[in-house]
Order: structure tokens, then sequence, then C-alpha cells
């Protein structure tokens, strides 16, 4: 077997595979290579002795510290020839973190809650990342070897039972991916070249631009492309976009969308890219034809924050500029509310305008909860936590009724009473100390008390994030349920409710946001967020989706304070 490692600053480069140790010899471009028998291998740099995983390892079946094992990925057995993949528009998503989703917190137990997945009307299944972390419990944003699945969840040949159990029942996968930051332990990279480059919030960057940083960026557009490949993922969503510092003329994610568009033709299927970014930059959205990046899609925290102020009424941090009246409207009507406008929060101006009559909403991902808003609450709490479910339900309709592509997060759909909270498990004592410590400051300055923030490190948070599947059937949440699962038929057989163009979105609102009525194609979704009832003349002529006490009577909508209404009308484009 041939074992290879990228290691230009090295003199002298062993690797240890099994019991023996073997000479490396130097090639072109700073790479190593030798030819050695056997599955579980580390490297020896220089002349030390310490035994390092493959940075490009595949399978870390004892952990990120410890030898990397050979794994080869034609031997898995695929039965998802006929999967010819989804593409986005007209999608639903569904986020799950598969330590949680599931009381046995493994892919194969993930499996046996596929159906539901099929049966609510969900489209995309989007994990959270599952590449190796120190630790056996994880958000997964720690993760050191991104090549490797995470052992404790199946290891790599249980994501593929994962990924082609989805399949066989029309789902498409999507995947977290983290390239802006390595995690805190088992980052040996930079042990082996130049792969750093500075700090950002959460840990080492990569170094992107600088000297040595062609493999540096051939690491990061590798692993990519082999989810694609050798996992048959369909989508990537890419973490935090706006902490990759890239100065090069050809930035690192244009690079990865035109490799990804090639990787696509040849696969004859469509592989799609989905950003997390905190910039309002419609350019990463925007094809590369027209100067863009040339990406899918990209999550819409403004679309969040203005339905999370309006359901809850929190105003502080950054839902402070959320607060205005007209805040749900305009994100509607136009993607983002920071876009070249004044940020209270960053005290700044933020953001660039979406041109909405190029630019489809169906490339902006919309949600009322995600890990982020929920986990990096100081408690975790859902909505569903401070929220009546006549509020929730009217937030639901808004999702699933708007130009853009709709997400949930696990138990969402129910409204689970579990919270989903902040958990790590590093072995290590002080770095666990370190980050629990961290935590508890973090939201000291939010005005936490320290005993409401839960230890990150007690196994029993872990356990009181893990969904409890019981719910489900319960009253109260049945209706939560049923409610999603309506929405979602509602706008798989009515086309207008998932029509993109946002430019061509009219709707109607009360001065003071009370009220709204949003026109799609000859359907009205009218809702009532107000603290008392409203009638609202529509020219209904059949109802569609009512919630709680609302009724249509001569055309018009009666909506008591949280309730909404879809209704058809006679009107045509």
């Amino acid at each position: 077997m041939r074992f290879r490692v990228w290691a230009p600053s090295a003199g002298r480069v062993r690797v240890s595979v099994d019991a023996g140790v073997h000479e490396m010899t130097a090639g072109d471009g700073g790479w190593w290579h030798a030819e050695a028998d056997g599955i579980n291998y580390a490297f020896l740099l220089d002349d030390s002795d310490d035994r390092l995983p493959d940075p490009r390892s595949r399978w870390q079946p004892h952990g990120v510290h410890q030898e990397s094992r050979v794994y080869d990925h034609a031997a898995f057995e695929w039965t998802d020839d006929a999967w010819h993949g989804r593409q986005l528009p007209g999608g639903v998503l569904y986020e799950l973190h598969v330590g949680t989703f599931t009381e046995g917190g493994t892919f194969d137990a993930a499996i046996d809650r596929l159906d539901h997945l099929v049966d609510l009307g969900i489209t995309h299944v989007e994990l959270l990342p599952v590449n190796s972390f120190d630790g056996t419990a994880g958000w997964g944003y720690d993760g050191v070897l991104w090549g490797a699945v995470h052992e404790p969840y199946g290891g790599p040949d249980g994501f593929k039972r994962f990924v082609d159990a989805a399949h066989a029942r029309g789902l498409a996968v999507v995947l977290d991916v983290v390239y802006n930051h390595l995690g805190p332990s088992g980052a040996y990279l930079d042990r082996f070249g130049p792969y750093f480059a500075g700090q950002n919030d959460w840990g080492p960057g990569l170094n992107l631009d600088g000297a040595g940083s062609d493999e540096v960026r051939r690491y990061v557009i590798d692993n990519a492309l082999s989810w694609f490949r050798d996992f048959h993922v369909d989508a990537l969503r890419l973490d935090a976009v706006h902490a990759l510092l890239d100065r090069r003329a050809v930035h690192l994610l244009e690079q990865l969308a035109t490799e990804t568009e090639a990787l696509s033709a040849a696969l004859n299927r469509p592989l799609t890219l989905i950003a997390e970014s905190d910039l309002n930059d419609p350019r990463l959205v925007t094809p590369r034809e027209r100067g863009g990046y040339g990406l899918h899609a990209q999550w819409s925290d403004d679309f969040h924050h203005a339905l999370h102020v309006k359901l809850t009424g929190e105003t502080s941090g950054y839902y402070t500029d959320f607060a205005a009246q007209d805040a749900v409207e305009r994100v509607l009507r136009e993607v983002f509310f920071h876009a070249g406008t004044w940020s209270s929060f960053r005290e700044r101006t933020h953001g660039r305008p979406v041109d909405t009559r190029t630019v489809p909403g169906h490339r902006f991902l919309a949600y009322l909860q995600n890990h982020d808003q929920i986990g990096n609450r100081a408690t975790g709490d859902r909505l569903s936590a401070t929220v009546s479910r006549d509020r929730l339900a009217c937030g639901a309709a808004i999702l699933f009724c708007s130009p853009f592509t709709p997400m949930v997060f696990m138990g969402e759909e129910w409204a689970a009473s579990t919270p989903w909270q902040f958990f790590a498990s590093f072995p290590d004592p002080e770095l666990a100390e370190a980050v629990r410590t961290g935590r508890r400051r973090e939201f000291a300055r939010h005005g936490w008390g320290e005993s409401e923030v839960p230890d990150p490190m007690d196994p029993a948070t872990v356990e009181r994030s893990r969904l409890d599947w019981t719910e489900a059937g319960r009253p109260g949440h049945r209706e939560v349920l049923d409610l999603h699962r309506a929405l979602i038929r509602l706008r798989r057989d009515h086309p207008e409710l998932a029509d993109p163009r946002v430019d061509d979105l009219r709707i109607d609102a009360a001065p003071d946001g009370s009220w709204l009525v949003l026109h799609r194609g000859a359907l009205r979704l009218a809702v009532n967020f107000g603290e008392g009832p409203v009638t609202l003349p529509l020219g209904a002529t059949t109802t569609k989706l009512a919630w709680a006490e609302a009724t249509v009577d001569g055309g018009a909508a009666q909506l008591p304070p949280d309730t909404f209404v879809v209704v058809g009308t006679a009107a045509a484009r």
C-alpha cells in the first residue's frame, strides 16, 4: 500500500504501519511517500517520536489523537444507483444533530426515524458536522480531521448507510462542514506544514492566501468533493464563510463552486453549496457569470431575527434593530433587513441590497429556529418554551408561505419541550474547564447568572438535549405536528406557495405590523399578530387551511389574535 503525506518543511518523515516504522521518500511539492503493508498508521516528523494521525485520514476508530486506519471507499456496497439527486428549489430542509436526534445517537438509530421525515414532507435532511472531534459528545464544530467520520456516530460506513437509506426514501442529504477553523484538541496540521494563518473567534484559521496555501486550499476542496463523490452527499452547508480570510483574486468559495459544478456534471446529479454568512452580501449566491461566487444558497438570519422579535418581543443584542414595525414585511420584500443600512449592534452600516429581480428567493434558507439560534442561548431554550402554540403556528405559516427555502430544526415540527444546549466532552481537564468558564463568562455579559448556564461538560446536558419522540403524539404537540404536515403539503400542492420570485411578492400589512396578508398567486395568507381580532377582506372563495378560531365569512377572514388562514381566491395572474 502507498502512504503519502504533505510535509514541506520536514527534513525527515517516517510512517508507522502496524508494528513497523518505514522511512518515507521526499517527492515533488513537499509530498512524501512510502510503500508498506498494514492498516493502522501514523506519521513521525523529523526526529520526533510523536505518532501523528494523517491530516487526510479517512478513519479514526480510536479518536483524533490516535493512529489513523486505512479505509477503502470502494468497498461499501451502495444501493442508490437509481438516485439522481434533488435540486434545492422547491425543497424543505430538516436540520438535525446525529447525537441527540435519537436515544441511540447514531446514524443507524437516525435511519429508523427517516420515515417520520418523509411523512412530514421533508425533501432534504441536513446533518450537523459529522467529522472527527475530540471526545464522544459535541456539536461537531470542533472537528480536526475533516475526512474522518466521528466513530461514536458509526464511523464512515455508518454515515454511508444513512445516506443510502435517505436516498432510498427520496431524501437528499445536506452535510454541515466547517472550513473556517479547527477545534482546540487534536489539530496537528501545523506540525505538517503551513496550514494555519492566525486565529478567529473559534480557533486557528487556515492559510488560504499565503505561502504554501495552494496545498491548503487543495486540502479544503478535496475534502468537500470527497463528501459528494465518496459519501454520495447531495449538498454542503458551509459554516461561517465570513471567517474564511482569502485575499486572492479567485476566492476559495468561487474555486469550490467551479469544481463542484464540474463534479456535478461528471456524476450527473445536482450538487449544492449553501453558505452560512454574516455579511449580508448577495455576491455569495450571484452566478459567476455575473461576478458572484456562484454558490447556490445561503442562510437568512435576517428572516429569523425579524420573525423572532415578532413572535417573542425580545429586542436585546442583535435583535434591537428588528423591533421595527415593518421588519417582517421588509425581509419578505427585500430578503436582507440590513442592506447597506445602519446596524446598531455592529455600530456601522451593514450589508448590500439583493437584486430581487434577478436573484430568486429559493437561494435563501428561512427558518424560525436552528441549532445556533437555540443552542447559543444560555439555557438552550426553544421558542416553544416561551411562545404560545398559536403564535408558533403563525410563524410557521409565514415560513412555509414565503418565497424562500424553508428549514426546521429537529423537534420544531411538534413544538418539542426538550432544550438544545451547548455541550462538549473534551477529555483534557484543563481544556474542559476553560470551555466551561468561557461559556459562563460569555453569558454573564448578557445578564445570565452563573447557575443558569448549564455545564457543557456534564453528560446530563447532552441528555436534556436529546429529543423525546413520545411527545410527538401527545396533546398540544400532535396538533403542531399536524399543522406542519398540512403547511408542507399545501406548499407542495400549490406551486405558487413555493414561487421564488421575491420581486413579484405582494404584501398588505397593518401600519403597526399587527397583521399582514401575503399574496401568493391566487392564494392569500392572512396572519394576525395583534392583541385584538381583525377582519380582512380577501375575496376568498375557498379555505385551504385555518388555525384555531380563524374563520372565513363572505370572502373576509375573521382572525382572533394569533391565528391565520390560507384561502383561495378568484384572482389570477
